[in-house]
């Protein structure tokens, strides 16, 4: 690997925070987090509650560096693509500014990514650029082993926001366990509901897990608008 120190993506999602966890295992020095805070629908970046990151990341023990809503317009961007292409631009430019306060400088970045070339594709591109690598240990691998790799390893993961044919009310705030995981199970088979996620189906925080001090304790409500719905989060904190 490169020397210097690597930059974690984080929303504090399941994926990112696999991605991280392996980073760590894997012995790679891991100096900065960097959270993207989208303001609506985004190409790029996982969209809810990402704020709670802020609380992952002072459980884990690693600074973070918010990049606000504000840092990037994509409203009179004509395509996917281009709108993809412009909302690389903020996190690009805070990983350039992150590499100058790292030791030794930048040496990668740690990204979540599992399906989706749209995202990896400008990861690449970004790494590329900035002349470092990119640490993708999910890319291309069987969603439903990560599942229960995430699970063996003793990740609390909770579903904050459903968007999917067969995901009902009853799916917000619920913890993916081994039942959830053979429920999705069942529902990929009949409506072709992706095992994490990946089409947006649905949306995930990561509350307790083996590189995280102490757990984060939710109260929220449920939000439900008849064929989609989401938490809303009233508190947060770290737990004992």
């Amino acid at each position: 690997m490169t020397d210097g120190q690597w930059v974690g993506l984080f929303s504090g999602g399941k994926d990112s925070s696999w991605a991280l966890y392996r980073a760590l295992e894997a012995g790679l020095d891991v100096g900065r987090l960097v959270t993207v805070h989208p303001e609506s629908d985004s190409y790029m970046y996982h969209v809810p509650a990402t704020r709670l990151a802020e609380l992952a990341a002072e459980s884990i023990g690693i600074p973070v560096v918010n990049v606000t809503p504000d840092a990037f317009e994509t409203a009179d961007v004509a395509d996917a693509g281009a709108q993809g292409d412009t909302e690389l631009e903020p996190l690009e430019d805070a990983v350039t500014d992150v590499a100058d306060t790292l030791d030794d400088g930048l040496a990668g970045v740690i990204a979540g990514a599992v399906e989706s070339d749209f995202q990896t594709s400008r990861m690449e591109g970004m790494c590329d650029r900035l002349g470092c690598e990119l640490y993708a240990p999910l890319w291309q691998q069987p969603p439903r082993e990560l599942a229960d790799a995430m699970l063996t390893a003793g990740f609390e993961i909770r579903i904050i926001q459903v968007a999917a044919y067969g995901l009902d009310k009853s799916w917000l705030g619920r913890r993916l366990d081994r039942d959830a995981l053979a429920a999705l199970a069942a529902l990929n088979d009949e409506y072709g509901v992706h095992m994490l996620g990946e089409g947006g189906e649905f949306e995930t925080l990561v509350t307790d897990a083996p590189h995280m001090d102490r757990p984060i304790r939710l109260d929220y409500e449920t939000v439900w608008a008849g064929d989609r719905g989401h938490i809303e989060i009233t508190e947060a904190c770290l737990g004992p």
